[in-house]
Formats: structure tokens, sequence, C-alpha cells
């Protein structure tokens, strides 16, 4: 999907969430651990309930990898699913890669041509020939690792090298490496005191947003801080707020309630 592709995706829709589907298999509802594949059970019906308020899907590979070839079937079939039944969502592969060389081009056609990804998110911490061979594609991104909601982020990328901090260097360098319209950047929502500085830094740049929700992030916030007007310019997501809103067998249309009460806010902007 291109950044113009994109963007009249959000602009329709006004809306800029992103639904993470991290499905865990030990979370999903008794009544579905029947189904021959509960997982694309779960995400099927979570996607049918929340697509009219969404402009992004982002599976956390993770939760796939850990059941086997079981779980890259499911996720195949979820992403399928997702293309043949809503063509204009963008599709991100959360798998945080960063490797080198042969490795990193493996990677990419992985997730972009097996798996039909429109964005893969990756670590940059091996430098430029770990990120370089997912850019130069029309319509597929590399969604870089810049500065994080998880407490660990202090450790490395917060801190100080000749009075800029490692992320800052880390993004401004990425940038320069491909453009606004094959790279994004994640900035978690926890963040709150360095988001206006960073939109300032990047104007242009898509930021895929986490922590909105179950880990803090406000929002109102977020929007305020980093959304570009009549472009949105952010994905900001939300996973287990949505998908885990309710644990019966009302949890699709629970899902559904929380993604609309999300858009509505989001709509206040345009």
């Amino acid at each position: 999907m291109t950044r113009r592709e994109l963007i009249a995706a959000i602009v329709k829709k006004r809306s800029v969430l992103c639904v993470g589907l991290d499905t865990d298999l030990d979370r999903i509802p008794a009544h579905l651990q029947q189904e021959d594949d509960p997982i694309f059970a779960f995400n099927k019906a979570i996607v049918d309930a929340t697509a009219p308020y969404t402009v992004a899907y982002k599976p956390n590979i993770a939760f796939y990898e850990a059941e086997g070839i079981d779980g890259w079937r499911s996720l195949k079939k979820t992403v399928d699913y997702i293309r043949r039944e809503y063509p204009d969502i963008f599709l991100i592969a959360d798998a945080k890669r960063g490797d080198i060389g042969n490795t990193a081009e493996r990677y990419a056609r992985s997730f972009f041509d097996t798996f039909d990804f429109d964005s893969v998110t990756l670590s940059p911490y091996m430098g430029q020939d770990s990120i370089t061979p997912f850019l130069g594609r029309e319509g597929k991104w590399a969604i870089v690792l810049g500065l994080t909601s998880n407490k660990g982020s202090a450790d490395v990328q917060q801190l100080k090298a000749d009075n800029e901090k490692v992320y800052q260097t880390v993004m401004r360098t990425v940038a320069s490496w491909g453009s606004m319209n094959d790279t994004m950047f994640v900035v978690g929502a926890t963040n709150e005191s360095e988001l206006a500085d960073i939109r300032r830094a990047f104007p242009q740049h898509f930021f895929l947003i986490p922590g909105v929700g179950a880990q803090g992030g406000d929002l109102h916030t977020v929007l305020r801080h980093t959304f570009i007007k009549d472009e949105g310019g952010v994905l900001i997501n939300s996973s287990r707020g949505i998908i885990y809103a309710s644990s019966g067998e009302d949890f699709a249309q629970a899902a559904g309630r929380e993604a609309k009460a999300m858009q509505e806010v989001m709509g206040r902007f345009f």
C-alpha cells in the first residue's frame, strides 16, 4: 500500500486505528477452542467486528511462531482473509527482525512476498544493511524501532552521546536511508514528553504508536502531539484493550465497541 493509498484509507474512515492481533491461544474464549483453527476463528471474528473502524492490523508474529507450523498456517489464513475481504486495510508484520545480508533479504521475501504484508517492524541496531533490503519496493514499508514504550528503552535508546540521545541519532540516520514513502518509525505512546519533539524532527514520516490503553498511553495526548492535519501521519495501535475487551461469547462485539470508541475520538482530529 502506497503512502497515497494509506492516507486515502485514513481520510475515508476518519481513523488512524491499528488493531494488534496478539492472539494468545490461552486467552481465546472457551467456545472457540473446539474449532479446527481457534486462532483463525478468533482473528476472523475480531477483524469482522473492527474493520469498519480500523485502517491497519498488526499480527504479533511471536504469538504465531509459538504454535509452530499450525501458528504459521493460522497467520497465513488471517492475512489471506483480510486481503480478500478488506483490501483497503494496511497489514503490519510485527516481527522486529534485524539481521544482515542474505538473511535480511529472505526476511523481506518472507513477509512481503510469501505472506503479502505491507510492512515489517525492524530493529536498526545492526546498521544500514539490516534495513535496506526492505526499502525501495513500491507500496512496501520498513517500520523501524525509534523510541519504544517499554521501560527498558532507557537502557540504550535514551542514553546520551554528544548531546543527543541514541534513539534520536538512530532515527535521523535511518531516515537518510529511505524516504517518507517507505520508512515509518515506532514511537511509544508512553513517551508523552518527547512526542512533540519527535514530530518536529520528522514532520512528514508516519509513526506506528503502540502503548495506548493497556500500557498507559493517552490517546488524546498522542493525537495532539503527532497527528498530521488531512493525512493522519500516525497509526495508533491497541492490542489487548480491543481484542480482549471480553473473554466471553460476546468478545467480538466488545472488540467492535472498543474500536468504535477509539475511532470516534480520532475522527475529531480530521
